[in-house]
C-alpha cells in the first residue's frame, strides 16, 4: 500500500468514506480501487460496468447530503488482523500490522484506514459531484464540498 498523503483534508477524506459507501449499498460496486483526495476537488474510480445516468448523480449526492446532514460521530478503534481478516478488505493495509484502525461514521460506514477524518459529520459541509465519467470498466467520480 502507498503511504497516505500528509495533510489530507479531513472533510473531504470523510466525505470520500460516504461516498464509497454509498456506491456499495447503491451498485454493489465495493469501495473505490483509486483516489486522489485534494482540498479543493477530488477523484475516486470505481470498477464499473457504464455511466451514470443524470438521475443517479443526483440520488447520490442526495444520499450523501442526507448522511452529511445527520450529525453522525467519527469513531475508529484497533482491532486484531484476525479480526479485521473476518471483517474487511484488507488489500491496502500495509503487510506487518498487528492491530487494524477501524474508523466509524455512525452506523453507515466502517473500513480499515490510517487518515485524518471530522470528528461529525456535520464538519464536511455540501457534497457535490463535478463530473464523471466511465472508460474502459472504471467509472471516475470528481467531487467537492461547499
Amino acid at each position: 500500500m502507498a503511504a497516505m498523503k500528509e495533510n489530507i483534508d479531513p472533510r473531504m477524506h470523510s466525505a470520500e468514506h460516504i461516498l464509497n459507501q454509498t456506491m456499495i449499498r447503491m451498485f454493489n460496486c465495493g469501495r473505490c480501487f483509486s483516489a486522489h483526495i485534494e482540498k479543493k476537488k477530488s477523484k475516486c474510480d470505481y470498477h464499473f460496468d457504464r455511466t451514470l445516468t443524470e438521475e443517479e448523480i443526483k440520488m447520490i449526492e442526495n444520499k450523501i447530503n442526507e448522511i452529511i446532514n445527520s450529525n453522525l460521530e467519527l469513531n475508529d478503534e484497533f482491532i486484531t488482523l484476525k479480526e479485521a481478516q473476518t471483517k474487511f478488505d484488507l488489500k491496502r493495509v500495509p503487510d506487518g500490522q498487528g492491530k487494524i484502525r477501524i474508523v466509524r461514521i455512525g452506523d453507515y460506514d466502517a473500513t480499515t484506514c490510517i487518515g485524518q477524518h471530522v470528528k461529525n459529520t456535520s464538519e464536511i459541509g455540501k457534497f457535490k459531484i463535478i463530473s464523471s465519467n466511465y472508460d474502459q470498466g472504471v467509472l471516475r467520480i470528481r467531487y467537492k464540498l461547499q
